[in-house]
């Protein structure tokens, strides 16, 4: 509700993310119509859920851009719901629908995934695996600023890969209970 009080727009907010690279296997229903020949060379194409913490159409006029330390996008809600990471929450239901997990690597928006891939040549491994609500690189790092913080977290993400166990999900999830109760999202 509060999101609904603080600006004009809907609640909820959907946006295309890259999913785990399977090129086999059929559609959940919920995958989004998309030049499937572009997407597949990373992973499934899939829509996110999120409450919305930004000014409705934010990226009209500029295309996909990362989020910045004071960004006039942002609503007052929407600062306090990123901090929390409570805008998170609709994700479960990605989680449900078989799109996402609790923990692995985030997913990326196709346009900003293939320029990374691009630029960084171990990127696409990071869709070896469902991409989760959480991840090692979340726990460890703020959020994506630059190419330079990508090439940290995909570090992070890149030991997730080859290290992940159940324990080390646990371990994460906890973490990431510390971060959301002290508010250290950007």
């Amino acid at each position: 509700m509060a999101v609904a009080l603080d600006s004009p727009g809907p609640v909820f907010y959907t946006q295309i993310r890259v999913g785990i690279n399977r090129r086999r296997g059929r559609s959940n229903g919920h995958t989004p119509e998309v030049d499937r020949r572009k997407a597949d060379t990373l992973g499934r194409p899939f829509l996110i859920y999120k409450f919305r913490s930004m000014v409705t159409d934010a990226e009209r006029h500029t295309g996909p851009v990362w989020a910045t330390a004071g960004d006039s996008r942002v609503t007052r809600i929407g600062r306090f719901i990123r901090r929390t990471r409570l805008d998170e929450i609709p994700q479960f239901l990605n989680v449900m629908f078989g799109d996402m997990s609790l923990v692995g690597p985030r997913p990326e928006r196709p346009t900003l995934a293939q320029s990374l891939a691009l630029s960084i040549p171990d990127y696409p491994k990071r869709y070896s695996a469902l991409p989760g609500i959480t991840g090692l690189a979340q726990v460890k790092s703020e959020y994506d600023t630059s190419i330079d913080s990508v090439r940290r977290k995909l570090q992070y993400d890149l030991y997730y890969l080859r290290n992940g166990r159940t324990l080390m999900d646990l371990k994460i999830i906890a973490a990431t209970v510390k971060v959301v109760a002290r508010g250290g999202g950007s």
